[in-house]
């Protein structure tokens, strides 16, 4: 184990053990007006007139007549309005605010806002979608050739739900303009993001705009562009404030009924054997991306990309379509997209493998991909895939063939169980030339006279540990006392724009530049004096180049591996299943902190679990998200895991700091398949291709009723 790996006392930890932690909502709320929305209650509809309430004294209204700038969010597109003009598009959609000096009395002035409406036909199933936000296309080698010679082939369709990120901390932000900047504080992931959204929204110039991050209790990636939205609506209000601070904290019920969640798929494929070898997939992912694009084409393209699996398939055809629905536009969530396709292809793989008689694990060894194999998008493998020594690693600790062997007997009894195993990676850092091109990363260290030293970056902690981190590398290089080094909250009048806290990147792209920048320093180091380092990203020069046109080269520098079993138990008298142990492998090079890297694993696969079971999230015939509460969206606990075992396996990245590439989102993608695996194996059916999975959809295939059936529509 390399030195650094070895934990510490995390940055933050103090603060938050001891209550001292300011968290946006502990700001006092004495003196600072509060907001209140004015919500669309129809799916789609045409605004007809808004009559506001006469409103008392210290109050007053906002919309898009307020707009100073332009009325749309700085996101990919841009198509997604501050607050909505002529037409409103999903249930939620914002048309104003209520501001003033009581909570409660903006609430009731909102609502008691008139706005006449004239409903429109709406689409809220994908099967019904007639609008490509997103069309990707890509392939190689000779499809209709390898499906025409081959021994076998097989079709099949699968179906994930929503997924709410269900962070403890709700969105919440506060504005307001002081000495002629507009400030904005706020739970958030991307300090620049925000930055950018409300200087087109409010019109403002870049260096009157200051962004916070305050103390943000988790994102998973709800608080990646959402925060865009609700800093340009705040921004916006706080220029008509005139000074006074401005603030919106979100209930909770509000947070998950009107933000953004995982998108809802369906994935269709189609594959050739021949010779107990894949020799060509042809497969059709479709998103909901919702009413509006947010950040649905890169989702998209990292799902479609991640599509073909961990295997070597050399005849490739694929489509990504991200389709319009007025429901709440859909997002960020830990994985990306490649939650979504990788549950589909590892169970085609363990379909087709039953379907030939094969042992699904075999059938897939069989298949893999190694180093010098070409990826999906014809780039390389430029490094190693440690997958087989992995696996291994899990067989033993799961006791996998005995109990998958035990398990497959027929079983006659009101408890009966499973256990199956998946296969994944997770491409490390932006999609293709991103870093490159987009986001062109900068970080800054500065020395003060006393000899301790500052990381500037635009990174944030949202829990994952990323201040811990990077001062422990800092720390490493400078060869003085961690103690020694200072991380504050980024805030962008300070911090140059590293990039966003996504993609897996902050430690194996930001920290690696964090590394080079501490090495300058100590090269460079003047005792008693200030001085102040820039690192600027530098691209690898191994890579071939990735053209989103073709969606062809490398669409990821490295990439992190994955292998987990999940061992199942099912009542089925009731339909519940019981988690009975779940094993995990995972490759994310170096660690930097063993304790952190090992936590964070440890909750990716507690939130894999629950996509696959009990994350349950659906909208009514009119669009409206039903399940918008902790009582009726369940989240899983360590109660519900009491056996949980994750190993790590170290094959290092020489362009990541010591080692380490990207950790965060790996832990997550492949365990619904796994899971799924295991339960088909426990009920004895093949074919439950779609999550979460119910306790009364259980029951219906422990009946027979609905083996073989068209699942209901998951939107």
């Amino acid at each position: 184990m390399h030195k650094i790996s070895t934990s510490v006392i995390k940055k933050d930890h103090a603060a938050k053990m001891g209550g001292s932690a300011y968290y946006v909502g502990d700001y006092p709320s004495k003196g600072v007006l509060h907001s209140s929305f004015i919500r669309s209650p129809h799916a789609h509809a045409r605004i007809r007139k808004v009559h506001y309430p006469a409103l008392p004294p210290g109050y007053f209204s906002v919309d898009y007549r307020d707009i100073t700038g332009e009325n749309s969010v700085h996101v990919v597109l841009d198509d997604l309005p501050v607050f909505a003009q002529e037409e409103v598009f999903y249930i939620g959609d914002a048309i104003g605010m209520i501001v003033g000096p009581d909570a409660e009395t903006t609430a009731e002035l909102a609502a008691a806002c008139e706005v006449s409406y004239e409903e429109l036909p709406a689409i809220l199933d994908i099967n019904d979608a007639e609008t490509a936000f997103f069309d990707y296309h890509y392939g190689r080698g000779d499809t209709e050739r390898a499906f025409s010679e081959a021994d076998h082939v097989f079709e099949e369709d699968f179906e994930t739900g929503y997924q709410e990120q269900a962070y403890l901390e709700p969105q919440g932000m506060i504005a307001q303009v002081e000495n002629d900047v507009l400030t904005v504080r706020g739970s958030l992931q991307c300090p620049y993001y925000v930055h950018r959204a409300t200087a087109k929204a409010t019109g403002l110039p870049t260096e009157r705009i200051r962004i916070v991050q305050e103390v943000t209790g988790g994102g998973f990636g709800g608080k990646e562009a959402y925060p865009s939205l609700l800093a340009a609506q705040l921004g916006v209000a706080a220029l008509k404030a005139k000074g006074q601070a401005v603030r919106c904290i979100f209930g909770r019920r509000e947070d998950m009924e009107f933000t953004s969640k995982r998108h809802p798929s369906r994935c269709h494929y189609r594959v050739a054997v021949k010779e107990g070898r894949v020799t060509a997939m042809e497969i059709d992912v479709r998103f909901n991306s919702g009413a509006f694009t947010t950040l649905s084409p890169v989702v998209l393209q990292r799902g479609i990309i991640a599509s073909p699996g961990v295997y070597n398939v050399e005849n490739l055809q694929v489509r990504g379509r991200a389709l319009r629905t007025h429901t709440v536009p859909n997002g960020a969530y830990r994985g990306f997209g490649a939650p979504q396709t990788f549950f589909a292809v590892e169970l085609m793989m363990d379909h087709i493998a039953a379907s030939l008689g094969q042992d699904p694990l075999e059938f897939k060894r069989a298949n893999l991909a190694k180093q010098g194999d070409a990826t999906s998008t014809s780039g390389r493998y430029h490094f190693p895939v440690p997958l087989p020594e992995m696996i291994e690693r899990v067989l033993a600790a799961s006791d996998y063939a005995n109990k998958r062997a035990a398990y497959a007997a027929p079983q006659d009894s009101l408890y009966r169980k499973g256990i199956g195993l998946s296969l994944w990676f997770h491409g490390a850092g932006f999609t293709g030339a991103g870093e490159r091109d987009l986001i062109k990363a900068v970080v800054a260290l500065e020395k003060n006279a006393a000899g301790q030293v500052e990381i500037l970056t635009a990174n944030t902690d949202m829990g994952q540990g990323v201040k811990t981190t990077f001062s422990k590398i800092v720390a490493h290089e400078l060869g003085i006392p961690y103690e020694d080094i200072i991380i504050h909250n980024p805030d962008t009048s300070r911090v140059p724009d590293s990039g966003p806290t996504a993609a897996s990147r902050s430690l194996m792209v930001v920290g690696e530049l964090l590394r080079r920048a501490a090495i300058r320093l100590k090269e460079e180091w003047c005792e008693g004096q200030p001085q102040r380092i820039e690192e600027h990203y530098t691209h690898p020069d191994y890579l071939v180049p990735f053209n989103l046109e073709t969606f062809s080269g490398d669409a990821y520098p490295t990439f992190a591996w994955g292998v987990g079993v999940v061992e199942l138990g099912f009542d089925t008298l009731t339909g519940a299943n019981e988690v009975l142990g779940s094993w995990s492998c995972f490759d994310i090079g170096t660690l930097a902190d063993e304790a952190i890297a090992v936590g964070q694993m440890e909750g990716g696969v507690l939130q894999g679990l629950g996509y696959s079971s009990m994350e349950q999230m659906a909208i009514d015939g009119r669009g409206r998200i039903r399940n918008n509460s902790y009582s009726d969206y369940l989240i899983p606990t360590s109660v519900d895991v009491p056996q949980l075992e994750v190993q790590m396996h170290v094959c290092e990245y020489p362009g990541g700091p010591y080692g380490a590439k990207g950790a965060g989102e790996l832990p997550l993608v492949g365990i619904p398949a796994a899971f799924i695996a295991a339960a088909e194996q426990a009920l004895g059916v093949r074919g439950i291709n779609h999550i979460p999975l119910t306790a009364e959809e259980t029951l219906d295939y422990l009946s027979g009723s609905q083996h073989g059936k068209d699942k209901e529509s998951v939107r």
